[in-house]
């Protein structure tokens, strides 16, 4: 069990409509993903072509951004607004699409490009099913 699970567990409020598997799914895959961006831009430092990877490194960071803000809001119910919300699993989703697109361009020389892809494309399909379930 997660620790995003064990806090919904414990939350004493109602928390709405909210299906309570994709929330936890989303906020699980936005914690991951930010670490996976921030790993991968890290690595792509390190690359001896460091200068090919600009973009990369670039999107990498904004990516592990977003998600870290998004699964914050993810992770707060109080005063709750649907619209913020939203707003913020499309941003998300966004830019992990944009992530995991760059990553896929290195991902068949850099493994952590490739690995950074996969998980970029399940945080940006838990944004897109928990959108759904709003």
């Amino acid at each position: 069990m997660s620790t995003a699970q064990q806090m919904l567990d414990t939350y004493p409020a109602d928390l709405g409509g909210v299906d309570r598997e994709k929330l936890v799914a989303c906020i699980d895959a936005c914690v991951e993903c930010a670490q996976a961006c921030t790993a991968c831009a890290d690595a792509c430092l390190s690359e001896e072509m460091v200068a090919e990877l600009v973009k990369c490194i670039r999107t990498d960071l904004d990516c592990a951004d977003i998600c870290t803000s998004t699964g914050a809001v993810l992770s707060r119910h109080t005063g709750y607004d649907a619209n913020v919300t939203r707003a913020a699993l499309e941003s998300c989703r966004t830019v992990c699409k944009a992530c995991a697109d760059e990553c896929d361009k290195h991902a068949e020389m850099h493994e952590h490009c490739r690995i950074c892809a996969e998980v970029c494309r399940r945080c940006e399909q838990a944004c897109a099913d928990l959108i759904a379930s709003l």
